[in-house]
């Protein structure tokens, strides 16, 4: 076969087979996992930030409400901070932590724990002020309609809130889960500082409790929540999920009684199957089986038994696997950013696996028996898939290996920087990066791509965002899951 008569993707393809199955350096990708946060800083920065095409950006954030709202993540190649997704993606680097911070290099634990604490301290901005939560800075439509760098902004920054009566479940109950699974991340090494994360969960789950409702129905926040992140699945899970997290931090048997009395009309046995920015079931019936299994707390046995459900669908051998996977193995769901799945099955199924190990239980699957190492063998599959082990033999982390997306739709990425070109670059200035096809001048190290189709094809195209776009809450998990393999690089 000719080379020069085959399309280029298709020799991308042929030659990325060869690429496969080689030895990862877990430990370099943790790094990078971790560093990726700070391309994603809002706020001014530190002395000490490595991503130094970045600089200070949003500094005027909550004027209009007369209150401090710097600080915090953007989401991921834009310029707006979204409140939910962003109180999930801190939820999930303190549960990546508390899981795997044991078996951390001194020097990542302290990088992951510098990470949650630069979205902590924002968090707590948003839930300063009695019956009130701020849940968003920024207008999308107006953001999505430029290109330009954070530190060029001059788009509004509008804030939205949600005031008592008012509901904002979800939100708040997120951000309740985040500060406490927070709390217990510092509780060694700060107690200060985990104390107040705690007292300000214990006051965000009570306001997302207290009004019941999803905050994406409200008038003065739909238009900025939605499309994009918008209450699809309902807030009866963060519900659940904050509890869950305050049970954990703080043992109190009130928030046991909740979950017991809450789960069936909170729906704890519905959509069992999903976790991701939106939807917490599954993670939630994984955190709840830590009691069960290792504290015999039959009472909440149910979660158990929906966790345990859920790890059967992911095993091609049993009986109730339904989960789809592309040719080259990767988990598969249809939409947009499909590595946030890879990353979140990945997590939920190694920290099950170390609750399995401890008390040496394996899973009954119908007629299939599924232990731990078969539930970590799954879930490096989905890591080297990620980091190149796929038909197009690239990694979707940008900087590791040598072979990575160089295209990414990402503002900052995309454009000079300020160091480059001081100059400010308007609105419609910036399309030009945007539409060119060269590479972004900035690597955003670290980043993870929403990744390739069904069919494990990916093109390197920023004007791809649901392929090429990163987000922090597909990082986020994946810290956890590099954290283990790079303590154990020889598992198989």
């Amino acid at each position: 076969m000719k080379l020069s008569n085959v399309p280029m993707l298709v020799i991308i393809f042929l030659i990325g087979f060869g690429r496969l199955h080689s030895a990862h350096d877990y430990g370099d990708a943790l790094s990078k996992a971790i560093l990726f946060f700070e391309g994603q800083r809002s706020g001014f920065l530190p002395q000490d930030q490595r991503m130094s095409w970045r600089a200070n950006s949003g500094l005027s954030d909550g004027w209009n409400y007369n209150t401090d709202l710097t600080g915090g993540y953007y989401d991921a190649g834009d310029n707006i901070k979204f409140g939910f997704p962003m109180a999930f993606t801190t939820t999930m680097l303190a549960w990546s932590v508390l899981e795997f911070g044991d078996i951390m290099p001194p020097n990542e634990l302290r990088d992951a724990l510098v990470a949650i604490r630069w979205a902590t301290d924002y968090l707590l901005k948003t839930v300063s002020q009695p019956n009130r939560i701020f849940v968003q800075v920024g207008d999308p439509s107006s953001d999505h309609d430029c290109w330009e760098r954070p530190e060029d902004m001059d788009t509004s920054r509008i804030v939205y809130a949600v005031d008592a009566p008012n509901a904002a479940s979800d939100v708040a109950g997120e951000t309740a889960a985040a500060l406490a699974a927070s709390s217990m991340a510092f509780r060694s090494m700060d107690p200060g500082y985990s104390e107040t994360l705690l007292r300000n969960a214990i006051n965000a789950f009570q306001f997302a409790d207290s009004y019941r409702g999803a905050y994406s129905d409200n008038d003065n926040v739909k238009y900025g929540a939605c499309p994009y992140y918008c209450d699809f699945d309902g807030y009866q899970d963060e519900l659940l999920w904050g509890a869950a997290w305050l049970r954990r931090a703080t043992q109190d048997e009130n928030y046991l009684n909740y979950i017991q009395s809450n789960g069936k009309t909170l729906g704890a046995d519905e959509n069992i199957n999903e976790f991701g920015w939106d939807n917490k079931h599954a993670g939630l019936n994984v955190l709840v089986s830590k009691e069960v299994i290792e504290g015999n707390m039959y009472s909440l046995e149910s979660y158990k038994d929906s966790a345990e459900s859920f790890m059967c669908t992911l095993i091609p051998e049993t009986p109730s696997s339904h989960i789809e996977y592309t040719p080259g193995g990767l988990v598969y769901r249809p939409g947009g950013s499909n590595l946030q799945h890879a990353t979140s099955i990945a997590f939920l199924e190694l920290v099950y696996a170390n609750y399995l190990t401890h008390t040496s239980q394996d899973l009954n699957c119908g007629n299939v028996y599924v232990s731990a190492q078969t539930l970590r063998q799954h879930a490096k599959r989905q890591v080297d898939y990620i980091l190149g082990d796929n038909p197009m033999g690239l990694s979707y982390m940008v900087g590791y290996s040598g072979y990575y997306p160089q295209r990414i739709h990402h503002r900052g990425s995309s454009l000079p920087s300020l160091k480059d070109y001081p100059q400010s670059i308007g609105c419609k200035e910036g399309s030009i990066y945007y539409n060119s096809t060269n590479p972004n001048p900035n690597v955003l190290v670290g980043a993870i791509v929403g990744g390739p189709g069904e069919d494990d094809f990916y093109v390197d195209d920023r004007v791809d965002f649901r392929k090429s776009e990163p987000t922090t809450y597909i990082n986020a998990p994946f810290v956890g899951v590099l954290a283990y393999f790079a303590a154990n690089p020889n598992f198989s």
